[in-house]
């Protein structure tokens, strides 16, 4: 087993206004901003970036465009300085003229033409520039996922799957406590269910155990990140949102290239489907078919074709820790494969562990 940071660092990072307390006060969030976004295409030349009247920040024109003067986010300033090969922290530093003048001369005189994708947002104030990306981004909206979300789990408060509570208990949610979290570059939702929990015999040392049952989904309309799902089994969930005692973690990416929508409807969606509605007997199935499943080659050839030599008496060793015997099966070497990821600081590599251990019960 081993510990989940995702929600934790969300937790700890995020300000107030980027905390949400239902999954349909999201959904109403984000049809408000997709009905005041507007995205188009335009060649590199025919953008233009300029001081604010008081030389106090930029501002950027897009020729052609109906639309006022627009106000990069922090963000899409990021954008606009990479594609015009200027470093934004060096932008950033200088005074907003020469800044401009930085960001023009690589649209328009360093980098041969090229169409960019822009992202921007006006609902009655100033515009405001939220994106600069490829013309072929694939955009996956928000407000599409939270219209699923909604659909197969409710407001996320009073279903089966919900904002996790504290240590397995039900709490009220907060924006102190909750798990749901979107800014002007991305979102974040975990959501769990911790009712319907997968009792695990002979879990640990002869004891019986119970699993819930959680995952993360993660996206950006703006080019800050992939979408993103990833499943898992757990213990509980703190006070500070790390979740503890995670195991069969299994991640899916979808690259916003052309085909992300397509791709989310064609495979995200029903996948969360099943996984919402499926019964836990599914889960407690493959578990058990883990446990019975005798290593078909030694142990000690197994391990060091899945995961290396000089890795067989360290899992070893960490089973006999564990569980106070050798390992025999395929679910044994889940649990030592797990527990050593605990001893992991880096977050790719012990992810990377957990996934590994959770495709073997499968295999």
């Amino acid at each position: 087993m081993s510990e989940l940071m995702q929600a934790s660092h969300q937790w700890a990072t995020r300000p107030d206004d980027q905390r949400f307390t239902s999954l349909t006060q999201m959904q109403k969030h984000f049809h408000a901003v997709r009905e005041a976004s507007h995205a188009i295409v335009r060649a590199s030349r025919k953008i233009e970036a300029m001081p604010t009247p008081d030389n106090a920040g930029l501002l950027v024109s897009v020729q052609g465009e109906d639309v006022d003067m627009l106000a990069p986010t922090n963000w899409s300033f990021g954008q606009l300085a990479q594609i015009a090969e200027a470093p934004a922290s060096y932008l950033r530093s200088l005074a907003s003229p020469l800044a401009a003048d930085c960001i023009n001369y690589g649209l328009k005189v360093k980098r041969s033409v090229e169409d960019v994708g822009l992202l921007y947002h006006k609902n009655g104030g100033p515009a405001q520039l939220r994106a600069a990306t490829g013309p072929k981004y694939g955009r996956i909206w928000n407000a599409d996922i939270l219209d699923k979300l909604v659909l197969r789990f409710g407001d996320g408060l009073s279903g089966d799957w919900r904002v996790p509570g504290e240590f397995g208990k039900r709490v009220d949610v907060t924006a102190g406590n909750t798990t749901l979290y979107a800014s002007d570059r991305d979102c974040f939702i975990f959501l769990a269910d911790e009712d319907h929990r997968i009792e695990i015999p002979n879990r640990r040392n002869g004891e019986t155990g119970t699993l819930a049952r959680g995952f993360f989904l993660w996206n950006s309309e703006e080019g800050k990140s992939s979408f993103g799902l990833s499943t898992f089994l757990f213990d509980y969930a703190c006070c500070n949102r790390i979740v503890w005692g995670a195991r069969e973690y299994a991640e899916v990416i979808i690259r916003h290239t052309s085909g992300a929508p397509d791709r989310f409807i064609e495979e995200i969606q029903p996948a969360l489907k099943r996984y919402a509605e499926s019964s836990t007997a599914s889960v407690v199935h493959a578990i058990e078919d883990a446990r019975k499943a005798k290593l078909q080659d030694d142990v000690d050839t197994f391990l060091a074709n899945r995961y290396g030599k000089r890795m067989v008496q360290v899992l070893k060793d960490v089973h006999d820790a564990e569980e106070k015997r050798p390992i025999e099966t395929r679910w044994d070497v889940v649990t030592a494969v797990t527990a050593y990821a605990r001893s992991i600081e880096q977050t790719d590599r012990r992810i990377e562990l957990e996934k590994d251990a959770g495709e073997l019960l499968t295999a």
